[in-house]
């Protein structure tokens, strides 16, 4: 990516500089330095970008499931190629460790691309019962706006499937991590995406988000972010009654039936929890468990968080970099202090940074023990390396204060007793169920109950958001 692209958006094909001369400066969030500036779009932008993709839609929704397969063959070969380049751009714009950026940012978001590939190659998108037929059609234009803290991982997460379904898009990327998605961009261009079919336009959720959020010729918007921006941009969208997919906030329990492995499900936990550093919304930083082994817990947890290496995420044996960016940062802080004010038990971690970094968005990573459901740290998202540990008398608590939440995106359950586990996952309110940790699947449906949003991501369910339903009677 050049440096003159830095300050450019993607429409139509072709690199161009924005409407007007507002620019964002790109943080580094562990030195806390200026390391580039993005343009920031307008609506006029937005405007060209939202007709470059209607333009493209004629056509582009018409090609055949072999063609849209070859572009998502090319995309996923060039994600690959490219991996190393995504991952040091994540290092540098949200602080990820580069160990992690290697292992999961970048992989997983190739994962689903490849997904799609798959699902694509045998989707039913016309079937027929008898003189009925029934078809499955791309529902048109779509705005993708992502966040900051799995920057290329919610890109792919949204184009693979709107390219599977013969959409065309426009992104709006955070501006707080914008360089995975420029890359992106010209990785579509390289990849001979059609003019139009994917356009990228920077900016603030203010302006930009919103702009998408109300255009009439947006047919669908889908958004993964805070409650809060969900909201507004439903809000916006209601008057056009385009679709609104929206991925939100979470506060995920990690219920730990009295029959669990407790050895070694409490460790786990805690890296769960703290995973991303702490940076994701589907994070499990409620840990649950039976009252008469609190004690045992709170070891096994310190013992976890004792072997984590926070630091400089370029060095390859760091497990922790800084948070991604300053008001996360001041956030956590806040978040901390709140479950000192309110009593909790702190176990370890703290307010500041680790000893001997005395700059960067780095945190402690904190375990508070004793916690109960009515404390902040229960109830908000804190969305950093802070997990509370709340105790339980018998099984029907721990289910209520897994469900004690305004959110629902995901859970964990521990259990050695498989049928138990399915009994007791049937009745977590929430749009995933891990049980014992498994492994992270792409097909897997992602999505909120309650305040965490609507529709589904990933897999065939991610392609049908993307979808409309036509009935053909008399085919």
């Amino acid at each position: 990516m050049s440096a003159e692209h830095a300050t450019q958006f993607y429409i139509d094909g072709q690199w161009r500089r924005g409407s007007g001369p507002p620019r964002v400066a790109v943080i580094d969030p562990t030195s806390e330095g200026v390391i580039g500036h993005i343009a920031a779009g307008a609506p006029k932008d937005v405007d060209l970008a939202v007709a470059a993709a209607r333009r493209a839609f004629e056509t582009f929704s018409r090609t055949s499931v072999e063609e849209r397969l070859s572009l998502l063959t090319r995309i996923l070969q060039l994600v690959e190629a490219r991996a190393e380049q995504f991952a040091q751009a994540l290092v540098m714009e949200m602080g990820a460790a580069v160990s992690f950026a290697r292992a999961a940012q970048v992989p997983l978001a190739a994962e689903h691309v490849r997904v799609q590939i798959d699902v694509l190659r045998s989707y039913p998108f016309l079937t027929r019962d008898g003189a009925l037929a029934t078809a499955k059609e791309p529902i048109g234009v779509c705005a993708l706006i992502t966040p900051w803290n799995w920057p290329l991982y919610q890109i792919t997460a949204k184009v693979a499937p709107a390219i599977a379904a013969g959409c065309t898009v426009v992104l709006k990327p955070s501006e707080l991590s914008p360089y995975s998605a420029l890359l992106f961009a010209q990785l579509m261009h390289d990849a001979d995406a059609p003019a139009g079919v994917f356009n990228l336009v920077n900016g603030t959720g203010e302006v930009v988000g919103a702009a998408l959020a109300a255009h009439p010729d947006v047919d669908m918007i889908s958004i993964t972010g805070s409650t809060r921006a969900g909201v507004l941009v439903a809000q916006a969208a209601a008057p056009t009654v385009k679709r609104v997919v929206q991925e939100l906030g979470g506060k995920s329990p990690n219920l730990f039936l009295d029959d669990a492995d407790f050895a070694q499900g409490v460790a786990k936990g805690v890296l769960a929890g703290m995973r991303n550093v702490g940076q994701s919304c589907s994070a499990p930083t409620r840990m649950l468990v039976p009252a008469d082994r609190l004690a045992e817990v709170e070891s096994l947890a310190a013992q976890a968080a004792a072997g984590i290496s926070v630091g400089d995420p370029r060095h390859g044996d760091t497990t922790m970099g800084p948070i991604a960016n300053a008001a996360q940062f001041r956030r956590v802080q806040e978040m901390i202090a709140a479950g000192l004010d309110e009593g909790a038990k702190l176990i370890c971690g703290g307010l500041g940074r680790p000893e001997g970094l005395e700059q960067g968005f780095f945190v402690r990573p904190t375990i508070f023990s004793e916690v109960t459901p009515q404390m902040r740290i229960a109830r908000e998202e804190i969305f950093g390396p802070v997990l509370a540990i709340m105790p339980y008398r018998d099984e029907e608590e721990g289910i209520a204060i897994a469900n004690d939440t305004i959110y629902g995106l995901g859970s964990h359950l521990q259990s050695q007793d498989p049928e138990r586990a399915r009994r007791v996952a049937s009745r977590i309110r929430a749009g995933q169920v891990h049980i014992n940790y498994p492994a992270w699947d792409g097909r897997a449906a992602f999505g909120g109950y309650k305040r965490s949003g609507n529709g589904r991501e990933y897999g065939v369910h991610g392609l049908e958001e993307y979808l409309e339903t036509k009935s053909i009677l008399g085919y």
